[in-house]
């Protein structure tokens, strides 16, 4: 494997990054759910997508499309801004675009139109990327035999946040309407904020890189390793196909035969928590060097999921299971992956973050999009389908590119 030389190695005045003594289980608790709280304002909008459509007077398909331009604005913000974490004091940083989300909340918050809520909810997805800054900053103080223990609890954090933003919002939702979660999700970023910048231990920057030069070097490291490549994709597509499943579901319990209200809607993300808490393992897998065949066995229970979901269409029962299955292995590839990937650069770790988060969310919004058209043009087993056979492709993919030359299976 080649190491990418643009990224600048550390000087001896930088800390270094491996210091398990810095990651203590409390500190490793407080980035998980400080980047759960962070990453669950992409969702809010999501099992409220009818009930925001009607307050607006948009259409469920415009509507639906808030979760495309929050996604589209994130995968924005990881571009731009998550390199920065390698060359940026990230105790300062991280807080302050905690902040800026925040100040993001409040617009959508106060939005008086379908058209402001979706440029509000773009500049939110922009802003709030601090949750995959501090992924890499626990990668950065975890040592080398806990890494995948430490990268997989941060992650599961973010990935409880996705799934219990849709439950927050929908009981919030229908207590004190649409608006109220903005609000309080705002007023959580500053608490979070203030806690982070008094607990991230100082660290002096990884890099010295023009911006120009930053953002260069993520596609230096893109082009140099077949390994980020293969693993990006792997990636993208994964989380293309959640995101697809999540925004079809929205639909398809808001309709006949269930009508369920979006109280009901938001408990169902309770359901794939239980995915995410199993999913935690996975970085432990990785430690263990089973990181390649744990990824394969992930894609082929992503395809029976979808494959259950396309025949569960008016059983509550076979889309509980399919929940289930499917966020147990989107989550254990998607640890898999990041964790992975860390061990190409240790000096560049948020800037493979930012290619890997990048890839995720254009995926995420392709899914998202991809989600409209196809409920509008077949209903929920055209989406079923098409996510069995996006996970098919890439199971393929897996099973061809790990014959060649991949990461090593620990990060050490």
């Amino acid at each position: 494997m080649t190491t990418p030389d643009t990224p600048t190695p550390p000087t001896p005045s930088t800390p270094a990054a491996a210091d398990g003594t810095r990651m203590s289980r409390g500190l490793t608790l407080l980035f998980a759910i400080a980047g759960g709280t962070a990453v669950a304002n992409l969702y809010w909008a999501q099992p409220l997508l009818d009930f925001i459509g009607r307050d607006l007077n948009a259409s469920s398909t415009l509507a639906g499309w808030l979760v495309t331009a929050t996604q589209i604005g994130y995968a924005a913000g990881a571009l731009l801004l998550v390199p920065l974490g390698d060359v940026l004091d990230r105790r300062r940083f991280i807080p302050g675009m905690m902040l800026c989300a925040a100040l993001a909340l409040i617009a959508c918050a106060l939005a008086p139109s379908i058209g402001v809520l979706l440029v509000a909810v773009t500049l939110l997805g922009l802003t709030t990327v601090s949750g995959q800054l501090l992924t890499p900053l626990a990668g950065d103080l975890a040592d080398d035999t806990n890494r995948g223990r430490v990268v997989g609890t941060v992650v599961s954090g973010l990935l409880i946040g996705i799934l219990t933003s849709r439950t927050i919002s929908g009981l919030l939702a229908d207590a004190a309407g649409w608006r109220a979660i903005y609000v309080v999700a705002a007023a959580v970023s500053v608490a979070f904020a203030l806690l982070l910048h008094r607990t991230i231990p100082p660290l002096a920057p990884k890099a010295r890189l023009s911006y120009p030069q930053l953002l260069l070097s993520v596609w230096q490291v893109i082009r140099q390793e077949r390994a980020v490549r293969w693993t990006l994709f792997l990636g993208a597509t994964a989380f293309g196909v959640f995101t697809m499943f999540w925004t079809a579901l929205t639909f398809l319990l808001s309709a006949e035969p269930f009508s369920y209200s979006v109280s009901v809607i938001g408990l169902f993300g309770l359901i794939g928590l239980a995915g995410a808490l199993a999913a935690q393992r996975a970085g432990r897998l990785h430690d263990r060097g089973r990181s390649m065949p744990a990824t394969g066995f992930g894609w082929a229970a992503i395809v029976v999921s979808f494959v259950v979901a396309a025949f569960a269409g008016r059983s509550v029962a076979g889309i509980i299971v399919a929940i289930v299955l499917l966020d147990i292995a989107v989550q254990g590839v998607s640890i898999l992956n990041q964790t992975r990937l860390f061990a190409v650069a240790p000096q560049a770790r948020s800037r493979l973050n930012t290619a890997f988060v990048t890839c995720n969310f254009v995926g995420g919004a392709a899914g998202s999009a991809a989600a409209s058209i196809l409920w509008s043009a077949g209903g929920w087993r055209t989406v079923s389908l098409t996510g069995a056979g996006l996970a098919c492709v890439a199971l393929l993919v897996w099973a061809l590119g790990r014959r060649g030359p991949l990461l090593t299976e620990r990060s050490h």
